[in-house]
């Protein structure tokens, strides 16, 4: 699969089959996160992989929008470091975007689980208080993103856009 079908096939996907997900598919999708580019090149991220049902059940009430995360089979934790880079969130989030392709090319499906909150400060604390103790976190790490997947057990019908005319400008704003 080209990267541009992947995008496009790239859905919200929170019913999984009560299938493992592979180590050979899980390193790939790790790879992928792990690769992503950082700004200046820094080690700005962590990454932490999940595969433990309980932790996965315990990882589920982060927030109240992911109890998809207790049929997941896997999830990918994704920390930035404020003390590394000040891009941390810029390259926390496109490791998540990666490795949420990579999850579409190895056939998974996957969801978002956002746990930094950029808008709430006491929510983000809290969330990001909830995965820190369940994984151990060092306090100088900020949690971004879970990842969570598995084959999915869900088809969604194609996204809907706005038209290309109304998102896309050429040389200044129209």
């Amino acid at each position: 699969m080209n990267v541009l079908d992947a995008i496009k096939q790239r859905r919200e996907i929170s019913k999984f089959e009560d299938k493992a997900i592979e180590t050979e598919v899980l390193k790939k999708v790790i790879d992928a996160t792990y690769y992503a580019p950082t700004g200046n090149n820094l080690p700005s991220k962590d990454i932490i992989a999940v595969t433990t049902k309980e932790t996965l059940v315990t990882l589920e009430a982060t927030t109240p929008f992911m109890k998809w995360m207790k049929e997941a089979k896997a999830a990918i934790v994704i920390t930035g470091r404020p003390d590394i880079s000040k891009y941390w969130l810029q390259d926390a989030s496109i490791a998540a975007g990666y490795c949420w392709l990579e999850a579409v090319e190895q056939g998974l499906g996957a969801a978002f689980g956002a746990v930094y909150h950029a808008e709430d400060q006491q929510e983000s604390e809290k969330r990001e208080s909830h995965v820190r103790k369940t994984l151990n976190i060092p306090e100088n790490r900020r949690i971004v993103a879970i990842i969570g997947m598995g084959y999915p057990a869900e088809v969604k019908p194609p996204k809907k856009l706005l038209p290309k005319d109304e998102m896309v400008h050429y040389e200044k704003f129209q």
